[in-house]
């Protein structure tokens, strides 16, 4: 084993990947508090084609301690996510993250600026699907 670390060229890349869908899979979901001690569900997608310098996105869904609006638009985007992975919740289902990881979909991320870098952030899930059946294509 080498006794030295290396920067790779990915490191180095300061092209970030585009607007737009991406294909993904969630590799890991779960339930966490956030900076402020509310309890959030965290989601981590692997995006095809993106380099590993911008792996993993993570999203985050605040379900407690924010204001009304921000937890309804955090459920509706959560509701939307679980559509996408091919889920159907009814009224008083629980909410179980580990029925999300290895699901396939697609995400639309955008470019935001983060403490003087550049990220990329969830805008919207659809599924893998609906793309192709809407006669667009799959990005």
């Amino acid at each position: 084993m080498s006794s030295h670390v290396s920067f790779s060229l990915h490191d180095l890349s300061p092209v970030i990947p585009a607007p737009g869908y991406y294909h993904c899979a969630i590799t890991q979901a779960g339930f966490r508090s956030s900076s402020r001690g509310n309890r959030m569900l965290a989601v981590l997608l692997r995006l095809e084609g993106v380099s590993p310098a911008f792996q993993p996105l993570t999203d985050y869904f605040v379900l407690e301690g924010a204001s009304a609006q921000g937890i309804s638009v955090a459920r509706r985007r959560l509701l939307q996510l679980y559509l996408a992975c091919g889920f159907h919740p009814e009224e008083g289902e629980e909410v179980l993250p580990s029925q999300l990881i290895d699901a396939r979909l697609q995400v639309k991320v955008d470019q935001v600026e983060w403490e003087n870098h550049s990220r990329l952030r969830v805008l919207s899930y659809r599924s893998c699907w609906s793309a192709a059946s809407s006669g667009q294509g799959p990005f």
